[in-house]
This record gives C-alpha cells, sequence and structure tokens, in this order.
C-alpha cells in the first residue's frame, strides 16, 4: 500500500510487489514477483513468455520513483515522475513466469526535480538486466 501511495502507477502497469533495504537518498531494493497471469505473457510469447525489457527498466524507475518519494516525504506522495533518459540498457537473460525480479537502485545524482540512477535487476543473484536512467518529478 505504500508503494500505491508514493506512486501513481495502477494494476497492470505497477511492476512493484515490494520495498527492501532503503536508504532514504542513496539506494533501494524493489522487488518484482512475475506470475504466469502478468497480462503481457498472453502475448509476448505465448509459447514461450518472457517479460519484455523495457518493462524490466520501468520496474527500475517504479523502484527508483519510490526510493525518492519516500526520501523527499508527503508531499511529493502521488506526483508523476517522467523518463529523462535511458542509457547503456543491457539484457542478460529472459525473465519468466516464477522468477523474482530483485531491483537495485542507486542515485548518481540529483539537482532539483531530476534524479539520475543506476539499475541492476537481478534472479537469484544473477544480473537480468542493467540500465543508467535519469528522471523528473512533476507537479
Amino acid at each position: 500500500m505504500q508503494i500505491m501511495k508514493a506512486i501513481p502507477h495502477r494494476y497492470p502497469f505497477l511492476l512493484l510487489d515490494r520495498m527492501e533495504e532503503i536508504r532514504a537518498a542513496e539506494s533501494a531494493v524493489g522487488i518484482k514477483n512475475v506470475t504466469v497471469n502478468e497480462p503481457f505473457f498472453q502475448g509476448h510469447f505465448p509459447a514461450r513468455p518472457v517479460m519484455p525489457g523495457v518493462l524490466i527498466v520501468e520496474a527500475m524507475a517504479q523502484t527508483a520513483a519510490t526510493l525518492v518519494v519516500l526520501t523527499l516525504g508527503k508531499a511529493f506522495e502521488g506526483k508523476l515522475v517522467y523518463f529523462m533518459t535511458v542509457e547503456n540498457a543491457k539484457f542478460r537473460r529472459p525473465v519468466g513466469p516464477g522468477d523474482q525480479l530483485r531491483i537495485h537502485v542507486n542515485k548518481e545524482r540529483a539537482r532539483g526535480t531530476v534524479w539520475r540512477f543506476r539499475g541492476v535487476a537481478k534472479v537469484d543473484g544473477t544480473t537480468v538486466a542493467e540500465a543508467s536512467f535519469s528522471a523528473m518529478i512533476v507537479d
């Protein structure tokens, strides 16, 4: 419930189930339990379900946005956060039903309403995706 207070995303686009290891203004770990009934698996791909890489990057961004709101406080709850850049995205292995994504985000810098992060998504301790990204908090 705290994640839904922090960011405006809702089903089917809320890609976080839990936040852990929160270090305000520094880093956090978000958890996404990937289940077979995810709506994107109907078409990506029915015979071999694979979580789209762009949604893994989106889960990184949602983890980072939740960290930002938890850091800045109630005045920022529910504010929109827009992607500005995504750089050096790499996808190391497919993610499918039954996997648990552990999404590690670390703040690289913050200037005003613009924050930059490095994200690494892991399954069972193995890196499955990584990217650097920046986003802006909007009123």
